[in-house]
């Protein structure tokens, strides 16, 4: 089987503000023929290892966005069954995406690397954070994004892979789940409250199989959850989100092939 290719670009930081509105350069998902480089370790350089349609991945990019730092981004496409040596160099235990490479050494673990992001990079002098200042809330949006690693992924792989009883029963306890967060979030703007923070990009990714559970199970997010469809929309407003969720059809056309859905 052909070996995974990498393909690289590379994303100043900040090239819009963070609630600009207009369409990004960033390409959603890099184009047929984008010329494959090597990456450089060069100090201090970072770079993103990613697959454009893994929602775990999708954290990563927009939280570097959202804190400004500049970033090269190589593609490692999925959907081959090898992995690219780049993966298995750096990843060698999982040799799973998202690999956040900060000069030359990785981060694996798409809310580990969140936090450590928000560690490197956060400002302590009121600027830009992804986790709380306050333990408690940190902890309590750790809770949450362990819930939505934990319950609704596993909840949605079940949906769109059961069939008759199970399917419906899996469908009911994913709108449950959505629910519970729907109730976290309660009239806040963001969940954190006033800004775009931890829980925000540890969960906006899955909002874009949001069309895809609609199609699949027959119902409407805006009637089941209306104040989480409201928070969706608030995040795509933010350039750092709307420049990385791919396409809902796109990503539902994709889910069905990778677990055969006729």
């Amino acid at each position: 089987m052909p070996r995974a290719a990498c393909k690289a670009r590379s994303y100043a930081a900040h090239p819009y503000p963070p609630h600009h509105n207009s369409t990004s350069t960033y390409a959603r998902h890099l184009a047929p023929g984008t010329t494959t480089t090597a990456m450089d370790d060069t100090a201090g350089e970072v770079t993103c290892v990613d697959f454009w349609a893994n929602g775990f991945g999708m954290r990563t990019r927009i939280a570097l966005r959202e804190l400004g730092v500049a970033f090269r981004y190589v593609e490692e496409d999925l959907r081959v069954r090898e992995r690219s040596e780049l993966v298995r160099r750096m990843n060698p235990v999982h040799r799973s995406v998202p690999i956040l490479v900060h000069g030359g050494r990785p981060v694996c673990g798409s809310v580990n690397i969140l936090e450590y992001i928000d560690e490197t990079w956060g400002k302590d002098d009121g600027g830009p954070r992804l986790l709380p200042h306050d333990p408690l809330q940190r902890a309590h949006a750790r809770f949450w994004a362990d819930f939505v690693d934990q319950k609704v992924f596993s909840t949605q792989t079940r949906f769109l892979k059961s069939k008759g009883e199970e399917k419906e029963v899996a469908k009911q306890e994913l709108l449950d789940q959505l629910k519970r967060l729907e109730e976290v979030l309660g009239d806040k703007t963001f969940f954190a409250g006033d800004e775009f923070g931890f829980l925000d990009a540890v969960l906006i990714p899955f909002s874009s199989m949001f069309h895809g559970y609609e199609q699949h199970g027959g119902f409407s997010l805006e009637t089941e959850c209306p104040n989480l469809m409201r928070w969706v929309r608030r995040c795509k407003e933010r350039g750092s989100v709307k420049s990385v969720l791919p396409d809902e059809d796109e990503m539902y056309e994709l889910h069905k092939k990778w677990y055969g859905i006729e």
